[in-house]
């Protein structure tokens, strides 16, 4: 009976993932690389960049206004009328609430461009991960780990599979 316990308990041990694992092949791939350095992602980047290079020379101009107006104000305060300084004071809090707004909107429309840009990319990238690890054989790939030996990092393969495409 101890030999039949002992004989299924080995095979138990045997079948385990970690028995198995020898014979594993793992990548892995530094994802936030791939997002820096590929040039589908360096391609995006620049796209956005261009879709928002009007808005924000907008900004730059509102804010230019803003501190030629602020400098005016601190410099001429003494010499002003009473009414004219309140009148000032008011453009410059308008202006400096309708400066704000715009850089928020701005950072706003911006983070939504970039997440959705970014979640395209992650499709593409996910699938030629996907190919790569199909083609080569791995049973295993990872994005994410604490440690990882140079042996088992795929990120140049898929940067070079990102760039054929």
């Amino acid at each position: 009976m101890n030999g039949k316990i002992l004989l299924m308990a080995l095979v138990f041990v045997l079948s385990t993932p970690w028995a198995m694992a020898a014979d594993s092949k793992i990548g892995f791939v530094n994802t936030e690389r791939i997002f820096r350095e590929s040039a589908p992602a360096v391609r995006a980047s620049k796209k956005l960049e261009k879709e928002f290079a009007a808005r924000e020379q907008e900004i730059q101009k509102l804010a230019k206004q803003f501190r030629d107006l602020q400098a005016h104000l601190e410099k001429e305060t003494v010499t002003m009328s009473e009414g004219d300084r309140r009148n000032k004071e008011r453009d410059l809090a308008n202006l400096n609430r309708d400066l704000q707004r715009s850089q928020r909107e701005f950072r706003e429309d911006l983070n939504v461009r970039q997440n959705e840009e970014r979640a395209a990319f992650q499709d593409r990238v996910n699938k030629a991960i996907g190919d790569l690890a199909e083609k080569e054989k791995f049973d295993l790939v990872l994005q994410e780990a604490v440690y990882v030996s140079t042996r088992i990092d795929i990120t140049d393969k898929v940067l070079r599979a990102l760039a054929d495409k």
